[in-house]
């Protein structure tokens, strides 16, 4: 049987890491391959209409217009997709893999670690120590400051409870806090088989030492955290965002910070990178790392491996374990 032909659009750095060399060695006995690294429609329009299948990130996205000028296309496979190429994609009958979900144990062991290193403030005796203006315990234990704390027995709450908030979810489970968590989309019977409680945003905000957003941002969780949700943070709380800037009014978590009766570990901002005088950059309650989250290389093996057994799933007439179902377009990013 001949191969189909598979366009690869990725960025170029995906096609120099020796790591995935495997995975594209695998596609190419699947498929013909074209590597490309497109970044607007007009660049992909001529590799799309020659394609039969597709493995991509989210851009170009694959709008209507485009698909039109794509007529052998039969597959799509994204690392991660937006709703509206997502539906469509279905809606012309594609068969659709997304493998977003490979980025969630990453994902949500930085949640723990930037969890943990606010609780414990490491990263300021970290900074201190490398000063050399560390402070040493000289008066046991008077001088402990009270804002440094265990994440054992401590109320968490989770933002989203998806493949990030239930992975998360494990890993809190040595800790023996109580976890509640605030997600429309998932009933509270299956909330309540992984040991959490499922509750409104408020009451979530308010019973919470922590608080990890790990939702997708859409037009239903846009600012999801305004002023009046963040000021309802309980005093010295930690704030954890490994998911989206949108789902936070950046002004209002500013302003609060600024009063210096919160934490926060923030990894992804509403400009990216971060404009050098931003403001978060000046206040020491704020803990930024440069989205860093999924983006370790053991996520997008993983993504790739998916992928690849999708469409090798694909060609042989078998189910595909990673399908995208128009009853998950909810879950997608706007």
């Amino acid at each position: 049987m001949d191969k189909i032909n598979l366009l690869v659009n990725l960025p170029a750095g995906f096609y120099k890491t020796p790591s995935l060399r495997a995975a594209f060695a695998r596609l190419g006995e699947l498929a013909t391959l074209r590597r490309r690294s497109h970044n607007a429609a007009a660049e992909i329009e001529k590799d799309l209409a020659w394609a039969d299948a597709v493995l991509m990130w989210s851009w170009p996205k694959l709008t209507p217009d485009l698909l039109d000028k794509a007529p052998r296309l039969r597959f799509a496979a994204h690392l991660d997709v937006t709703q509206a190429p997502a539906r469509a994609a279905l809606e012309r009958g594609l068969a659709v893999s997304v493998a977003r979900s490979a980025f969630s144990p990453a994902v949500a062991e930085m949640a723990l670690a930037l969890t943990l290193a606010l609780l414990r403030r490491t990263s300021d005796h970290h900074a201190a120590a490398r000063r050399g203006d560390e402070a040493w315990v000289s008066s046991f234990p008077d001088d402990i400051d009270p804002r440094e704390r265990e994440l054992t027995g401590r109320p968490v709450g989770i933002v989203g409870f998806g493949q990030i908030g239930r992975r998360l979810r494990q890993l809190l489970a040595p800790f023996g806090g109580p976890v509640r968590a605030a997600d429309p989309f998932v009933p509270a019977d299956a909330m309540a088989a992984a040991n959490v409680v499922k509750v409104e945003l408020p009451e979530l905000l308010r019973a919470s030492d922590v608080v990890i957003l790990c939702a997708a941002a859409n037009a239903g969780t846009a600012k999801l955290l305004g002023k009046r949700e963040i000021n309802a943070l309980r005093k010295n709380a930690i704030l954890i965002n490994v998911a989206r800037a949108a789902l936070v009014d950046t002004d209002a978590l500013v302003a609060r910070l600024k009063k210096g009766d919160l934490f926060a570990a923030i990894d992804v901002f509403d400009q990216e990178p971060l404009p050098k005088a931003h403001p978060l950059r000046k206040l020491p309650n704020a803990y930024l790392t440069p989205h860093r989250a999924g983006g370790i290389l053991a996520s997008v093996e993983r993504i790739l491996t998916w992928l690849t057994d999708d469409l090798e799933s694909h060609l042989a007439g078998r189910p595909r374990r990673y399908a995208l179902t128009e009853r998950m377009l909810p879950a997608l990013d706007a």
